[in-house]
């Protein structure tokens, strides 16, 4: 009866406070009442010990009881259902261009480039609750790791397994990359269509010219949003490969093609980034989850139960046993 019950008027609960007053004004009434006889002996009185002198006290634990209903009553306590319809009215598509090239298994991103992204990533795609959102890899060549959709827990499990593997060629092909995200989204009918291009080096493979494919985006009303990912001078970075399949790390300059990233954001109405740390990249993600809100309508009906009847009934049937027994079976010690 009283789960997630609310009180529309608490103020009422302060007359509580009178139910102790009561109780003293009683007390102090009976023991005024009780006549008493004062006698050297009781020997020659035959004592039957009576329990209905003391059972008449309870009609006044039943009025208390009434009162402290009645009271809560007008509190009026009740239960709040809320149901709530959400419509999405500007939905966005989004696509995540990676690169996955070697280089993005430089340590100067904790504990390197590649997981340091997968990590920012998953928080940025857990926060686009209402937003399809696709997968690009991208390294020599590209290919689609999973088409745009809505269903958030294929996209993460997606991203986990995003490794560096030498099954897609070495290099880095920008164009290639920006290319297969721009053709996932060109028939999509959404209102905002959104490429978020990560990379940590200069366009060096690829059939496809990134110009090129910056165009294919403009005509496609995409807009895209580049990153450069690494720290700025020298990195800890893979060199070689050892026997055994590890990589061999030695210190290299990082090396960006800013100016090309900078082209491609500006050409698509996008905006271009520079990652040089962890706490950086995450800004970054945070920064473009709030340039592109997704437009939501959302309408909250709330059904009330109210709870003061059952109260007001309750003492209403206790008073009614109090006047019942106060003139029946108690009358004779009132």
């Amino acid at each position: 009866m009283f789960e997630n019950i609310e009180f529309l008027n608490k103020g009422f609960f302060w007359l509580l406070l009178l139910l102790p007053l009561a109780l003293l004004w009683y007390v102090l009434k009976y023991n005024k009442q009780t006549a008493e006889l004062k006698i050297s002996s009781t020997k020659g009185f035959k004592v039957a010990p009576s329990i209905w002198s003391k059972l008449r006290h309870a009609m006044f634990v039943l009025r208390i009881i009434a009162l402290a209903l009645l009271i809560t009553a007008l509190a009026r306590p009740r239960t709040v259902d809320v149901s709530t319809k959400t419509k999405t009215t500007r939905g966005i598509d989004i696509v995540m261009a990676i690169d996955v090239s070697a280089s993005m298994l430089a340590k100067d991103l904790r504990p390197n480039r590649l997981e340091a992204l997968k990590a920012v990533a998953a928080d940025f795609i857990k926060g686009r609750p209402n937003d399809r959102i696709g997968l690009v890899e991208y390294a020599g060549e590209a290919y689609t790791k999973t088409p745009i959709t809505t269903d958030k827990s294929i996209v993460l499990r997606s991203l986990r397994d995003i490794k560096y593997n030498t099954i897609i060629a070495g290099g880095t092909a920008i164009g290639m990359g920006l290319g297969t995200a721009v053709n996932r989204l060109k028939d999509s009918k959404a209102k905002s269509k959104v490429i978020i291009l990560l990379t940590d080096g200069v366009n060096n493979s690829g059939a496809v010219d990134p110009k090129t494919a910056s165009t294919l985006a403009v005509d496609t009303g995409i807009k895209v949003y580049t990153i450069g990912l690494g720290t700025n001078g020298m990195a800890l970075s893979p060199m070689s490969m050892n026997p055994n399949g590890s990589f061999r790390y030695g210190r290299q300059q990082v090396e960006i093609d800013e100016e090309l990233l900078k082209d491609i954001a500006d050409v698509t109405g996008g905006k271009y980034f520079r990652a040089t740390n962890n706490k950086k990249l995450a800004e970054i993600y945070d920064e473009i989850n709030k340039l592109e809100k997704t437009e939501i309508e959302e309408k909250k009906y709330y059904n009330y139960d109210e709870k003061y009847r059952s109260l007001v009934l309750l003492a209403g049937l206790l008073l009614l046993i109090e006047l019942i027994l106060r003139n029946t079976i108690f009358k004779s010690f009132v």
